[in-house]
């Protein structure tokens, strides 16, 4: 009877894995025990991706390395460059030569997505943001994300800046083992600046039972990603979903991941781990979403990118001076104006 029992059980656990995976397009996802390490589930996790504004938390893991180290401190205070306060949305909308402190950059980072805030961090740390991107590389390779690389502080879309959901998990397992004293940041719901209480846009954080939060991400190329960590009955999981085609839908993927892996026993068999699992990368980053009309791509178009746009809904005009009387300037006016298709795509967060 017993032997029924755990088969039932276990055909259970593997109907819930089974049932995310359904009804969504492509997507790649994985769910570690954060104790261990160990694998609980995975779909595509070493295929290359873009990280979007997951891409942030390893602007904190580096801002909370300084702070460990004595570099910085969370009421030093920071100041607000041009580069900074140029960046699109989401942000909070700071001003050249404002002021504001290390820890509520943290905050505005973690619970707004706050662009402009995580560069004010990356300058304050590495100079310019160019500089602190390639430290972040650094770091990521020596944590063993062998798969990713940044080329800004934001994830604002840039072609050359990729990363798997088999290094995010490893950054977020490393981000909480090694920084506990900072580790609570990720849990706020809401953040206090200046008077006025900015609500988290994290609604796995709001949402989901024992939550500690993690980070939300966004863009055309990426479709909507979500880093994800909780706790039940004494056992932590942390999970990655990208290429969401929906904000619902990776909140959707994410808690049923969840509930799947906290539904999960090993029963004594041994499990991959993170660490030791394979980290070849799967081809390209795919494209997930064709956003239409909007802000214009921060990263250098590719072809197919271009092709996919202007075939969809960018449109173009041509116009020519026709001339009854006079065939070669009609002919020399169609000739200059082919080709003049302007592609714009929507590649920013929304709060």
């Amino acid at each position: 009877m017993t032997k029924v029992k755990l088969t039932l059980f276990i055909l259970n656990v593997v109907w819930l894995f089974a049932v995310s995976e359904v009804s969504y397009g492509r997507y790649t996802a994985i769910i570690i025990d954060a104790n261990n390490g160990d694998v609980l589930h995975e779909v595509e996790a070493t295929q290359s991706w873009y990280p979007a504004s997951l891409t942030k938390l390893m602007t904190l893991y580096m801002t909370f390395d300084a702070l460990k180290a004595g570099q910085i401190h969370l009421h030093d205070t920071l100041t607000v460059s041009t580069h900074a306060s140029q960046q699109p949305n989401s942000k909070l909308g700071l001003r050249r030569g404002e002021h504001l402190t290390v820890e509520d950059a943290i905050l505005a980072t973690i619970t707004r997505s706050a662009n402009d805030a995580s560069v004010v961090l990356a300058e304050h740390l590495g100079d310019t943001e160019e500089n602190f991107a390639v430290k972040m590389t650094k770091k990521s390779h020596s944590l063993g994300m062998y798969n990713t690389q940044f080329k800004n502080a934001t994830g604002l879309p840039n072609n050359w800046q990729v990363t798997t959901s088999r290094d995010m998990a490893v950054l977020a397992w490393k981000t909480q083992r090694n920084f506990p004293e900072y580790y609570h940041y990720f849990s706020a719901h809401s953040f206090n600046y200046k008077g006025t209480v900015l609500r988290s846009i994290n609604k796995f954080t709001a949402n989901y039972p024992g939550a500690e939060g993690m980070k939300t991400g966004f863009t055309c190329g990426s479709g909507f990603n979500l880093i994800g960590a909780a706790h039940q009955n004494g056992k932590h999981l942390i999970g990655v979903v990208m290429g969401g085609t929906s904000s619902k839908e990776r909140y959707q993927l994410m808690m049923q991941k969840m509930d799947a892996g906290f539904a999960y026993q090993t029963n004594g068999y041994p499990a991959r781990n993170i660490i030791t699992m394979s980290t070849k990368s799967a081809g390209t980053p795919p494209y997930q979403l064709d956003c239409g009309n909007g802000a214009v791509t921060h990263s250098k178009p590719t072809s197919s990118r271009i092709k996919h746009n202007s075939e969809s809904k960018n449109t173009g005009r041509i116009k020519t001076k026709i001339k009854a009387s006079n065939k070669e300037k009609l002919k020399k006016a169609s000739t200059q104006s082919i080709g003049k298709k302007k592609v714009k795509n929507k590649n920013f967060h929304k709060p």
